[in-house]
Parts: structure tokens; sequence; C-alpha cells
């Protein structure tokens, strides 16, 4: 059986193409939509998919098309032009040591623009962008829509050779950065926003007459990048057209404006960051710009909240879990999203402020539904659809699921991206002819599956395929195990997720395939270090000469998921003055005394806890060994609840290996 149980294995398809040059896949057993014609009639997936690799050359329109037509009110410079226009004087964006208002930060983003536009850059174009945290970040994505390019992040901690595969493919030719270029820059023409602008341009609003076309609906505001599950990150390519229906569910749910404070806490790199940003600066509302350690999620996040007086927060369950909410949003809003909100994460934060729930995947413009308020007691669904959008819930011949009765989601509407940029196979395999639709529409597959409660809300039960989220980033297990499998050595790999939200993880088995040296495990991590974002990188990778099987062949990655559950390593208890540490001990069970004799010692023995691994040294640096934002939060409380002594989760970033930390207690 396929992996997706809501496939249908060896079947024939069909490629269909509306007036728009659109292509889908179609199954050739069922009748196809209208407005819909055959391109290709039946024959395999792979034979479907080489053909319209050969006809569809790229999914965004070269063009004008009749939904290019809309009205340039819906894009995003028109957006943000009217509220700057409206609340010239009101602050738009903080940072910890400068304070932007909108007339100002428009000013700014013009004279950027036109910088762009005199460089020859303008929509069709995509433009990277790789800049830190801050005033800057923001003028630069907010510069390139005005001059109708589309922006690509480009995080600057991402390994060297993701990097480079997002350049070429997006074919980028301009990048915007501060500091050195994350990337070989060899081609690229860069412009360093920390250098004062070597020319004079005026900071008056960008109209259709200063570009070289008039901007469309369907033009590219931004192209984010993720998890793929060949192990190759995709493009996903987002319009201006869903724009105003993100606005208007901002409005309806949310209802941010001028004297509110929104926290950016996502990166900018995810759609999520796209979110706080328009949340604040498309209401009227301050953009509150903080550093990457000022919200991290524990005591950290808590006091930037706290601190700079933020009444609007979109954050994930993770950080929600780790987070205290006493003090926090007082009268405010709180959106949990990213991943499974659960009754006792609603327990502890829907009172004393209004929280929500939304879904949706980066391929829908950020989401496409929201719940909420949510109150403790009741069922935590993912709500409704956003204005101008809309939910299926179908069975595996694409018929409606009757209320109650679990099915895969498709996703409908303005929000729908365009497709994967120059993955035209992928995209028709994902963004289907739409049935219920108006004629030659689409709709998107989203993988998920949910169904419709009697209450009329929809209801989130988890995922069709391999997909998973994690830390509510979204990962594909086949992508991680495609660049295991890739490593010199391995043999064969398989990767699962263990662990509740705050402590979820990636574990790798790997057979490999000869005698392996003794350091072979921690050898593939940083390999796969060099290839994978970090939040891809298994926390634990395990040697084993074999994998389970089931009875059909296929590996068993529920008892992979139960091994992986269990403790790293054989329990060998340690006591603070005991000298190096030898092993780790049993997860949940105490390792140190109040009064350490040996600081360095113990936090070892703490941190093999915290990372479930069954050693760890002191010259070990905790990110090397699996550690990421949400561990060093728990190391941290470690440290208090055990030794009644404070840890600056900050610390643990600055100073990462056990010696270095050991010495701060020691100091301290």
């Amino acid at each position: 059986m396929p992996d997706n149980p809501f496939e249908v294995p060896d079947e024939s398809y069909l490629v269909l193409r509306n007036s728009l040059g659109q292509r889908s896949l179609w199954p050739a057993r069922l009748p196809y939509p209208a407005g819909w014609q055959v391109e290709q009639p039946a024959t395999s997936r792979a034979r479907a998919g080489e053909h319209i690799e050969r006809v569809w050359p790229d999914v965004r329109p070269d063009v004008p098309s009749a939904a290019g037509t809309a009205p340039a009110a819906g894009t995003l410079p028109a957006l943000f032009e009217r509220v700057a226009a409206e609340h010239p004087h009101l602050p738009a964006v903080e940072s910890e040591s400068a304070s932007v208002p909108y007339g100002e930060l428009a000013g700014r983003v013009n004279r950027l623009a036109r910088r762009l536009l005199a460089a020859g850059l303008g929509p069709g174009d995509l433009v990277g962008i790789s800049v830190p945290r801050g005033i800057d970040q923001v003028v630069a994505a907010l510069a390139v829509a005005t001059s109708g390019a589309g922006y690509v992040p480009l995080d600057p901690g991402y390994p060297t050779a993701m990097l480079r595969h997002m350049v070429s493919d997006a074919g980028l030719r301009t990048l915007l950065h501060t500091g050195l270029p994350p990337v070989d820059v060899s081609g690229l023409e860069t412009i360093d926003l920390a250098s004062p602008d070597p020319g004079s341009h005026p900071a008056e609003p960008v109209t259709d007459e200063d570009r070289r076309r008039p901007l469309r609906a369907d033009d590219t505001v931004y192209v984010i990048y993720t998890s793929g599950s060949t192990g190759t990150p995709k493009g996903v390519v987002i319009p201006h057209a869903g724009l105003a229906a993100l606005v208007a569910a901002q409005r309806h749910w949310i209802g941010a404006g001028p004297g509110d404070r929104v926290l950016q806490w996502a990166s900018f790199n995810f759609d999520a960051g796209f979110w706080d940003v328009t949340l604040a600066l498309l209401s009227g509302a301050t953009l509150v710009l903080t550093d990457d350690r000022a919200v991290l999620p524990g005591e950290e996040l808590r006091r930037t909240l706290i601190e700079r007086r933020v009444s609007h927060a979109v954050l994930p369950p993770v950080a929600l879990t780790a987070t205290d909410p006493e003090g926090v949003l007082p009268g405010g809003v709180v959106l949990s999203t990213g991943d499974s909100c659960t009754q006792a994460l609603v327990a502890r934060w829907a009172v004393g402020r209004r929280m929500f729930n939304g879904y949706g995947p980066t391929e829908m413009t950020v989401g496409v539904t929201m719940a909420g308020p949510v109150r403790p007691g009741e069922p935590v669904s993912i709500g409704e659809p956003w204005p101008g959008n809309e939910v299926r819930v179908l069975d595996t011949d694409l018929r409606p699921c009757p209320p109650g009765e679990e099915g895969e989601l498709y996703l409908a509407g303005e929000g729908e991206a365009l497709g994967y940029l120059n993955r035209p196979s992928l995209t028709a395999e994902r963004f289907v002819a739409d049935p219920y639709g108006l004629p030659g529409r689409r709709m998107y597959r989203s993988g998920d599956l949910g169904r419709l409660g009697g209450d009329g809300l929809l209801y989130f039960t988890g995922r069709a395929d391999r997909q998973v989220k994690l830390r509510g980033f979204r990962v594909e297990l086949g992508g991680v195990e495609t660049a295991l499998e890739a490593c010199e050595g391995v043999r064969l790999g398989a990767v699962v997720v263990t662990g509740e939200v705050d402590s979820a993880r990636l574990v790798a088995f790997v057979v490999p395939g000869a005698e392996p040296a003794d350091d072979f495990a921690e050898a593939l991590r940083r390999r796969l270090a060099e290839r994978l974002p970090a939040h891809m990188v298994p926390a634990r990778v395990e040697v084993t000469a074999t994998l389970p099987m089931t009875s059909n062949g296929k590996i068993d990655r529920r008892a992979l998921e139960r091994r992986a559950a269990g403790p790293a390593g054989p329990p060998a208890p340690v006591t603070p003055a005991s000298g190096p540490v030898s092993g780790a001990v049993a997860p949940g069970a105490s390792a140190l005394s109040a009064d350490p004799a040996d600081p360095v010692a113990a936090l070892c023995v703490l941190a093999a806890r915290v990372l479930e691994v069954p050693t760890v040294e002191p010259g070990d640096n905790f990110f090397d060994r699996g550690g990421h934002s949400v561990l060093a939060v728990r190391l941290a409380k470690a440290v208090r609840d055990d030794w009644g002594m404070t840890l600056p989760v900050r610390a643990i970033f600055e100073r990462p290996t056990m010696a270095e930390l050991g010495g701060l207690l020691s100091a301290g």
C-alpha cells in the first residue's frame, strides 16, 4: 500500500489544461471538471509528469490573465500605501533602539523601490533578501514588492549548499543584504542596505507608470522555500491575489489597529513572518521587532512580551507550551498556529485574553481557516474558512465526506499559490482541477486529514503522507531520508518523529554499508548539518544491523517510533562530583544535587538527559549534539529546578559548550 492511504496504486492519469495554461494531473477513472480540456490521454504518472515538464515551462503566468485584471488595490504596495497615508505619524515599526512612523517607513520603502526600478527590476523578477531581523528587513521586503518584483528570503543560517540551490533555482540576479552576503555573489548584483544609497531617489509613492508594466494580482509577492520529499527544497510562489482575503480575515477575527502592538515572532524566512508583518502594517498597528534571542520560547519570550508591551502575538504550540502565560498579553490576542493546538494549551492561554487557532499551509497565502475565540473545556477545531476561501473534505473519489467522516482536506480560493517554482509536474499533482468551484479553477490537495463536525466547524485529524510539523517547521521525512542515504557509508536509513509538542525531535536509524567507525553516527549528523537546515537534522542517529519490517516488506515505522521513544542508551547515573561523565540518566530522573561540586560534569549529565543521548562531554557543543531553542529552554529550566540557579537561555547560545557554561555557573 502507498504511504498515503488516499492514493490509489497503479492508477492512470490524464493531463488537463485550463484557459490560463495551468495543468492538472487527474485520475483517468474519474470524470474531469468543467473548464478543463484533456491535453494528454491516460498514461502513467511518470509519463504524465514528463509531458507536463515539457509543455509548462513556468507556473507563473507570462501574459495578462483573467486573474490579473483584479484591481491594483489588492496588491501589497497598494494596501500598505493606503494605511501609511491614513496614519503617517503613528509608529509603524519599533526595534529596541528606534521607532519609525508610517510616513517615514513609506518614504524609505519608496526610495529603495525606486533604486530597484532604476536597476531594471520589476514585475516578473525575483530578488533575494538576506537581512537580519529588524527595520531594514521590513523595508527590504516592502520595497521589493513595491517595485513589482517578488522577494525570496535567504536565511544566512541555512547551509551554504541549500542557499546556493535557492539562488540558482529562483534565478536571482539581485541580492539585498547587510554585512557579508551568505553565498558566493559572483554573477549577482548586490545592494548593501547598511551602505549609503549612491543615488538620490524620491520618496513619493511608486505607481504603475514608474514600473515597466502595471502590477497585477497574479504577479508574485514572495517565494518561500519549504521542505521537499526528495530532499531538495521547493519554492512556493505566492501572488498578490490572496492578500485582500488575508487582510479581511485578520480584520474579521483579530481586529488589530492603531494603538495595538504586534510581535514579529516568526522568522521572515517562513510565511508566518509575513502574517506578523501584514497583521501590523496593513492595519495601522505597530510591528514590534526584536533579535532572535529575545523571542526564544520560555522566560526570554515572556520577558519580551511584557517589557515591549505586546498586545498581539502569533505563537506556535511549542512556544506556548514552553512559556508561562502569567502577566502576558493582558486583554490582548494570542493566535496558535503551525501545529496542533491542544485543550491543555487552551486551558493555560485562553484565560485573560482572546485566543484563536489558525490553520493553513504555505500554499494558501499563510492560512485558510480560523477558530475562535477558543474557550477552555471545548473541543479545539480549526474553525471555518477565511473570506474568499473554501475547504472541502473529500474521499478517494473526490466526493464530499458527510459530517463526522474523515477525508482529505482540499483547499480552494483567493489565497491559492501559483504553484512550485520550476516544478510544474509537482504543481499539477498538488494543485488539481476543482469539480466544485467555477469552471477551470483549481484546488490545493493539502495532504492533511480532517472532518466536518456536527457544529459546522472543521477538525484536523492528521496527515495522509509522511510530512510532519516539528516545532512549527514543515518537514518531509522522505527528504531527510534522501539526504541521509546520500551520505557515504549509509546503506539504508529511516527517520521518525518522537516526543510531545515541546520535545518533538527527529531520530534517524541507519544500516551501514560496512563496519562503521566509532564516531559514525555523529559524523553523519555533521554531514547532514552541511546539507539541511537545523530543524531537519536528526537529534539522534542510531546505527543498527537491520530495520524492522512489516509483513508486506515495508519498514515498520511504528516499531522505530517505539524504539526512538526509549532511552538513547543504558542509564548510568552519575553524581555531580563523580568526575568525567560516562553515561546518561534515564529521562525524567534527577541527576543533580542542590550544590554541584563539579558544575561542568554535572551539566554534562543534565544536558545528556535533556538531549536524550548517552553521553555529553565538556567540549561538546549543545547544538551540535542535537539541541535547539526549545531544548535550550528545557536545559535552563532544569538548572533552575535542580540547582536553584539561573542559566539564561541566551547564555546557552553565546557559550554553547558544557565547559563554557559550567564556567559561567562557577563564576555565578
